[in-house]
């Protein structure tokens, strides 16, 4: 990661909910889920705030460098139907080597969504396509 990337670096993504995010949406195919409310479903918030804290690391990656999600821990406590717009802000609260910790706030028209905190690690991409590969051709063993 380049030494550009500074603790309290914030990022903002605002979007309308599409039907495609919420609950009855994601999972179109199961029944059960045919009969959840229409809200904007948990996993897809999970989504949004990982999203939030990948863009402030963006810009600072090193060539051949990315960064995956290794842990969040978030609450959602308020409904969102499709339709109405989000806001999800990221801030980058910690830098320990090679994670990168967040705090993350999402919101809609009228009630905080969600809080959280996320971890991220920088790693090189080359190295984990290769691990990736490994343990793919043991599955297929």
């Amino acid at each position: 990661m380049r030494d550009t990337l500074r603790v309290g670096m914030t990022h903002t993504l605002r979007l309308i909910v599409p039907e495609r995010l919420t609950v009855p949406g994601i999972m179109p195919d199961v029944g059960s889920w045919q009969e959840m409310p229409n809200v904007l479903a948990t996993s897809m918030l999970v989504a949004l705030m990982e999203w939030a804290a990948l863009e402030i690391l963006l810009p600072h990656h090193d060539k051949g460098e990315q960064s995956v999600g290794v842990h969040i821990d978030m609450s959602h406590v308020s409904a969102t139907p499709p339709g109405m717009p989000v806001e999800i802000t990221a801030t980058l609260v910690a830098i320990e080597g090679k994670f990168y910790d967040f705090e993350i706030v999402g919101r809609d028209q009228f009630d905080v969504i969600g809080e959280g905190k996320h971890r991220r690690a920088a790693i090189k991409r080359a190295k984990f396509d290769e691990r990736l590969s490994q343990k793919i051709a043991r599955m297929s063993a």
